[in-house]
Order: C-alpha cells, then structure tokens, then sequence
C-alpha cells in the first residue's frame, strides 16, 4: 500500500465515523484487518492521522468553521467534510507532511468521490487557512 492508498484509506475511516457519529479507533481495526499488505511506515501513518483527527477533532472543526465563510459543518458533504479533516489533521499533526501535498491530496480525493465543486471549496478552505494562518512550507 503507498501513502495515497494509506491516505484513502483514511478517508473512509473518517467517513464512516462521520456517517456513525462515533469517532473511535476500533474501526480502523476492521479497515486494516481487509487490508493484505501493509508496510509499517504506511500504517504508522494512518493510525497517526486516524488517532490525531479523533483526538483533536475540535479543533479541526473549529477551523473548518472558521474559513468555510457561510457553511455550518452539518451542511456541509460528509464526504467533504472528512477529506477537510484528513486535511487538516496532517497539516495541523504530522510535520513531515508539507501542507502543499495535503491540500494537493485533499483535492484529488474530492475528484475522485466527491462533485466538482467540491474541488474548489476544499482547495478554497485549506488555502485560505494557509494563508491567513502564516503557515510555511516544510523545507
């Protein structure tokens, strides 16, 4: 499994919780018990994004809030909204992801499972939150 795969993976946790309203680690057992192979590294990152979103879920949520100017988070996709927090969990807790590959993810998976529109009010999120944030790419 690659970090793209790994990051889909994650994706679908974090929907799933979504959809269930129950953020509990328990579930990404049942994901990476289906999966055949994966290697320590992928699956060291997954359980850092999985367990960062959960624990900082908040926080995340508040961002989200902050910068999708009009949207409360119940309006917005579910799908949409668990790739922003995927987004936001690397960004904010996993420093050896530069932001530019989160937000580039984030976008790819909003054209994969998500509308077109999407693309561009994640894009639009996750950028305006760079921006005003004054966060620097990892060198």
């Amino acid at each position: 499994m690659n970090r793209k795969l790994a990051r889909e993976l994650c994706m679908k946790v974090i929907f799933e919780m979504l959809m269930n309203k129950t953020y509990d680690k328990k579930l990404l057992k049942n994901y990476l018990s289906e999966e055949d192979e994966i290697e320590e590294i992928q699956a060291t990152y997954i359980q850092t994004v999985i367990t960062s979103t959960i624990e900082h879920l908040e926080e995340i949520n508040r961002v989200i809030e902050k910068y999708a100017i009009g949207w409360t988070l119940d309006r917005i996709a579910k799908v949409d909204l668990a790739i922003l927090q995927l987004a936001l969990a690397e960004i904010l807790y996993i420093e050896d992801i530069p932001y530019n590959v989160s937000i580039n993810e984030a976008v790819e998976l909003a054209k994969k499972y998500s509308s077109n529109e999407s693309t561009s009010f994640i894009n639009g999120i996750l950028g305006k939150f760079i921006e005003k944030e004054g966060i620097k790419k990892n060198d």
